[in-house]
C-alpha cells in the first residue's frame, strides 16, 4: 500500500489548533448570493470540478507526537443544505474529515473553512472557482462554447507553497510557530511562570516578535462583556450598504475605507462602554495579507496580525472625534505596514522556532503553552476586524453574483467586510446576545445619510420563542 503524502503545517496554522473552543471554532465562512435559487445537483457538479483543481483541499488533519500535519485524502466532498449555525466546528480529533464544507440555502452558496487549511484569500480563490463552475453549468445557454473551468490562481505547486518558510526561513526547519508576530506576544511571562527551558526560549521569541511595547500592557484595555448565547452559536448581524456612500465619508476625513470602518467600530464600542475616570484604551486586532508585501500564490495561510489602539480622554481640546481616531489609526497602519518591519519581525520569530529545545517539546505541551499564551494575548485586545477588499469576477460571470459576505467565528466582537460591485457588506459576529455595538455602528452611518439594510440571526430563547409562535 502506497504511503500517503503529507505536509507540515504553516506558521499561522499551529496556534489555531491549540486555541480552538466550542465558541471560537477557528472556522470562517465566505458566502455568495446568486441570481436564482440554488440547484444542489449542479452545485455538486461544480464542486467536483473545483475540487480537482484545488488539490490543497484534499487533505485531512493528523496528530503526531511532536506536531500536527496534513495528510492527503481520497474523500469526496458533498454539498449540504445549510441547517446548522454558521461556522460550526469542522475539525474533530477523532475523525478524519476534510477541513472545509460547501453549503447552500435558497440563493446562497457558503464555503466554510477550518483556518488551519487556508486563510481568507486562499479560500476566496476556491469560492471564485466554485462560483464560476456553478454559473456556467446553471446557465448553459449563456456560456455556449466557453471552457468549463476557471483559470484559478497559480499552479498546484504554488498553491501548496509554505510562503512563511520561503520568505522568513529555510523550508522544513521550523516545527513550531504561530501566526506571525502577534498571536502569543506575551508568552515570555508564561515561560517564566512555567519554568521549562523550551517554554522560556519560545517566550523570548514572542518578546521580539510582538508589535506592542511593554507600555502597551499598562494601558487599561477595555473588554466587552455580555450574555453568551445559550448554545454557543454566534450572534450574526449583516449590514449591506452602497460602498460609494461610505467611501465618500472616509475620503471626507482623509482616510481609507478600512481605517474608517475600524474607527467607527472603535467608537461604537466606546459609546456602549461604562464611563470610568481616566483614559480608556480600545485595542483592535487587524489581519495583514502578506501577499501584498511578498509575492505569493500560496493557497495556504500567509498572513500576519497587527494590534492598533485608540485611547479616549487623551486628546485635549480636539476631543475624540472620528477624525482624530482615523488620524491615530492611519499613523499606526503606516508605521507597522512596511515590508522592512514585517520581514524583521518574522525573521526574528523564525530564528527562535528553530531552537532544538522547541523541536523536542511534545505536542500536548506546546498546545498547553499556546493556550495559556493566547489567553494572555486576549487580555490585550478589545475587538477584531478583517477587510477582504473588493472582489471582481470574470465579466461573463459577474452579473450572476449579487452579493458577497464574510463571517468568522468570534472570541470577541468583530466584523468582516467585503465589496462586490457597488455593494459593501459588513458582517458582525459576536459570542454575545447583545447588539448595542452593532446598532451604534450602523446608526453612525445612517445618521450621515448612508442607507443600510440589516439582517440578524436569532440566538436567545426569547427570540426563538417568538419565531416558534409565528410572531
Amino acid at each position: 500500500m502506497a504511503r500517503k503524502k503529507w505536509i507540515r503545517l504553516d506558521n499561522a496554522s499551529k496556534i489555531f489548533l491549540a486555541t480552538m473552543t466550542s465558541t471560537d471554532t477557528k472556522v470562517f465562512r465566505l458566502s455568495a448570493a446568486v441570481r436564482d435559487e440554488i440547484d444542489p445537483d449542479i452545485l455538486q457538479e461544480a464542486l467536483d470540478e473545483t475540487y480537482q483543481y484545488h488539490r490543497l483541499y484534499h487533505v485531512v488533519l493528523r496528530r503526531g507526537i511532536f506536531w500536527y500535519y496534513l495528510e492527503d485524502s481520497e474523500q469526496r466532498p458533498l454539498v449540504q443544505l445549510d441547517d446548522q449555525p454558521a461556522c460550526a466546528e469542522i475539525y474533530h480529533h477523532d475523525e478524519k474529515n476534510l477541513l472545509f464544507r460547501v453549503l447552500y440555502y435558497r440563493n446562497r452558496i457558503h464555503l466554510e473553512v477550518f483556518h488551519v487549511l487556508s486563510d481568507g484569500t486562499g479560500a476566496l480563490w476556491f469560492l471564485e472557482t466554485l462560483l464560476y463552475n456553478y454559473t456556467i453549468r446553471r446557465y448553459p445557454e449563456v456560456f455556449q462554447n466557453k471552457a468549463l473551468n476557471y483559470p484559478g490562481k497559480g499552479s498546484q505547486k504554488q498553491q501548496f507553497d509554505d510562503s512563511f518558510a520561503r520568505y522568513f526561513g529555510h523550508e522544513g526547519e521550523g516545527l513550531w510557530a504561530h501566526p506571525a508576530q502577534a498571536t502569543i506576544e506575551t508568552v515570555t511571562r508564561v515561560g517564566k511562570a512555567v519554568g521549562h527551558a523550551a517554554v522560556s526560549v519560545s517566550g523570548r521569541a514572542i518578546g521580539v516578535a510582538g508589535q506592542t511595547t511593554h507600555k502597551s500592557y499598562k494601558e487599561r484595555v477595555y473588554h466587552v462583556r455580555g450574555t453568551t448565547t445559550p448554545d454557543n452559536r454566534m450572534r450574526l448581524v449583516e449590514a449591506d450598504m452602497p460602498v460609494d456612500e461610505v467611501l465618500r465619508l472616509a475620503h471626507a476625513v482623509g482616510t481609507s475605507l478600512s481605517v474608517y470602518l475600524t474607527a467607527l467600530f472603535i467608537d461604537a464600542v466606546y459609546q456602549d462602554a461604562p464611563r470610568h475616570k481616566g483614559p480608556l484604551t480600545i485595542a483592535v486586532s487587524v489581519p495583514v495579507n502578506l501577499r501584498n508585501y511578498f509575492k505569493s500564490n500560496s493557497a495556504r495561510n500567509f498572513f500576519s496580525t497587527m494590534r492598533v489602539t485608540y485611547t479616549y480622554g487623551q486628546n485635549g481640546p480636539e476631543g475624540d472625534s472620528i477624525e482624530s481616531i482615523c488620524r491615530s489609526l492611519d499613523n499606526q497602519f503606516k508605521e507597522q505596514l512596511t515590508e522592512e518591519n514585517l520581514k524583521k519581525r518574522l525573521n526574528q520569530l523564525r530564528s527562535y522556532e528553530e531552537k532544538l529545545l522547541i523541536r523536542l517539546v511534545i505536542r500536548p505541551v506546546k498546545d498547553l503553552v499556546l493556550r495559556v499564551a493566547n489567553a494572555c494575548r486576549n487580555r490585550t485586545l478589545t475587538l477584531s476586524i478583517s477587510n477582504m477588499g473588493r472582489v471582481v469576477f470574470p465579466e461573463e460571470v459577474d452579473p450572476f453574483i449579487k452579493q458577497l459576505y464574510a463571517q468568522t467565528s468570534a472570541a470577541r466582537p468583530q466584523f468582516s467586510s467585503i465589496c462586490h460591485g457597488d455593494r459593501l457588506t459588513v458582517c458582525f459576529t459576536s459570542p454575545f446576545v447583545e447588539t448595542e455595538i452593532q446598532r451604534n455602528f450602523i446608526c453612525m452611518l445612517t445618521d450621515q445619510g448612508v442607507p443600510v439594510t440589516v439582517a440578524a440571526n436569532r440566538v436567545s430563547f426569547e427570540e426563538n420563542f417568538v419565531k416558534s409562535e409565528g410572531v
